[in-house]
């Protein structure tokens, strides 16, 4: 791994001073490229993990080259809100060309079975070191993350069902049965955005539904969904149930292999619900007692 990061840093230029040959470091510019059409400071702060202080100074240098103007957001004036000038504009497409240069001088000596073997390998590196940042939270129905997931569920469902999606046809499921004793909602964030979502709802005699699974295009390829419906079963483990059950429809292949491959097996219909055309069941081990670590003696 040591290895393998000074190759990159090494190659894309990250331990120079002036990176891309623009007079300034790498982080500077990735702030740089990051704000695009204007964004919240904290935003980027959330996205690149970057100390609070460190921000603010690179900002304040971007500033004092005129190439960003940071102001109170307009919706709220207790947001900062950070744009590009014009300056700053044409600075970040200059970054961009140079950018596109840099990553043509790494693919042109290699021919083109090794372009191919490279990118993939870059797209495999990507996801592998992207899954462990992903966090997921349980949170009530009405939170942001939340109402972000259900509505692209939603959008998702009408556009690939044949004959469309109806939330008023389908099987009702409230905001009541995803809070406290009914059930519960977790929501999967990637740099503090939301990418997924599943949701649990318990029912009398240690049974549990499976509801509302759903992951983020731009996240499929991460194990999102095999990790959200591991947290799901923990859950209802947790909360003494002894059997998950969930239906699904015909035209979402990959959650129906995902469902087979996390040991749910096919039964017969146990709801009426008018777009399911498979229901699966899992039995649920009991938890192991958890131990608890040994408290160090004060010195």
């Amino acid at each position: 791994m040591r290895s393998f990061n000074r190759a990159v840093t090494e190659r894309i230029g990250a331990l120079d001073d002036e990176y891309l040959a623009r007079g300034r470091p790498l982080g500077a510019s990735r702030i740089l490229w990051e704000i695009n059409a204007g964004v919240e400071v904290r935003s980027i702060r959330d996205k690149l993990n970057l100390d609070a202080g460190y921000l603010s100074r690179l900002l304040h240098q971007l500033e004092k080259e005129n190439l960003v103007r940071v102001r109170a957001a307009p919706y709220d004036k207790r947001v900062r809100f950070v744009e590009l000038t014009k300056s700053g504009r044409s600075e970040r497409a200059e970054l961009d060309r140079r950018s596109d240069e840099l990553a043509w001088r790494l693919l042109e000596p290699l021919d083109d079975r090794q372009r191919v073997r490279l990118i993939d390998a870059m797209a495999t590196v990507g996801k592998l070191l992207t899954t462990p940042l992903v966090e997921i939270r349980v949170e009530g129905p009405e939170s942001r993350g939340a109402r972000f997931c259900m509505n692209a569920y939603y959008t998702e469902l009408d556009s690939r069902f044949e004959s469309g999606f109806d939330r008023e046809l389908s099987l009702t499921l409230g905001s009541d049965d995803l809070t406290e004793s009914a059930g519960l909602l977790a929501v999967a964030y990637l740099r503090n955005e939301p990418i997924a979502c599943g949701a649990l709802r318990f029912r009398d005699g240690g049974v549990a539904d499976v509801k509302r699974m759903w992951v983020a295009p731009q996240a499929r390829g991460l194990g999102i969904g095999r990790r959200l419906l591991e947290e799901l079963e923990s859950r209802a483990r947790s909360r003494g149930c002894h059997l998950l059950r969930l239906d699904t429809n015909r035209h979402l292949e990959v959650a129906i292999n995902l469902y087979r491959t996390s040991g749910f097996r096919e039964v017969a219909a146990f709801n009426k619900e008018p777009y399911a055309h498979y229901w699966f069941e899992k039995r649920l081990s009991r938890s192991p007692p958890v131990k608890e670590s040994p408290r160090r003696k004060r010195k």
